[in-house]
């Protein structure tokens, strides 16, 4: 009778459905929980040698810029004076892979804070500011045809992301507003992405960078600071925008993957 009642027991057990959730038990190993860095956001096992070499790695090209040691004639834009070591090197489409290779290692570098899958296509002019032997800032310019001026209107206003879609009259979000032109005017160069390595920052190796770019993007015209336009600006990138153009009007536009090439208005 016993045993009946207990192969009784045991047949219900058995044919409830089973859950197969993982469990983990931590008993003090050091790859329990992954650790997050607060300055790279590199996520790593504490105390485990390979994953902390990798996240050292990381770091120092995250902070300090990807090792560049120089490529055999080397688009070379400009020589900082004053500044040993430090220049502007620009590449395009065509040039070597290696080239590109170092550019698409930078973006990816960058996209842990913008985004990156947008940032390039074979249009695109890409500056990169040299210092040390490393690449401290970079800049994706291309060409576009029109584009919208900011109105200020709201203490609050912050740039709203516009890729994808047309510029409308007013934008609005949860942080404030953004207002343009309804009509759009002609357009160069439009400022896809910039950004600087950490302890590069604050010194002015963002305006140079649209420096050369100004002066380099339309062969034999030198743009006018105004004439830039940009895209996606943060509130971050509004200031630096503001600061280098001297107005808070400034061109924004919407960003594209071009299917074909586009006009030349350089030569406009």
């Amino acid at each position: 009778m016993l045993e009946t009642l207990m192969c009784r027991s045991l047949g219900k057990v058995l044919n409830k459905k089973r859950s197969y959730a993982q469990l983990h038990l931590e008993i003090g190993q050091s790859d329990f929980l992954l650790h997050s860095c607060k300055i790279c956001g590199f996520k790593y096992s504490l105390g485990h040698e390979d994953d902390e070499k990798v996240h050292k790695k990381f770091h120092k090209n995250y902070t300090h810029g990807i090792p560049f040691k120089g490529w055999k004639n080397g688009r070379v834009l400009l020589q900082m004076p004053f500044h040993v070591g430090q220049c502007i090197v620009l590449v395009v489409d065509g040039d070597p892979p290696a080239w590109h290779n170092k550019v698409k290692d930078m973006v990816r570098m960058m996209g842990t804070e913008l985004v990156d899958e947008w940032m390039l296509h074979e249009h695109c002019k890409v500056y990169l500011y040299i210092s040390c032997q490393r690449i401290a800032g970079c800049l994706v310019a291309e060409p576009i045809e029109r584009a919208y001026r900011i109105v200020t209107s709201s203490p609050r206003e912050v740039s709203k992301t516009l890729t994808g879609r047309s510029c409308a009259v007013k934008e609005e979000n949860e942080n404030g507003i953004i207002l343009s032109e309804k009509d759009s005017v002609p357009a160069a160069c439009g400022i896809r992405a910039i950004w600087v390595t950490p302890s590069n920052r604050r010194k002015y190796i963002a305006p140079h960078l649209l420096d050369a770019a100004r002066k380099t993007f339309c062969d034999g015209l030198m743009l006018e600071c105004q004439q830039l336009a940009f895209s996606q600006p943060t509130t971050t990138g509004k200031a630096l925008i503001s600061n280098y153009t001297s107005t808070d009007s400034f061109l924004v536009y919407t960003t594209a993957v071009y299917k074909s090439a586009p006009s030349n208005l350089c030569d406009a």
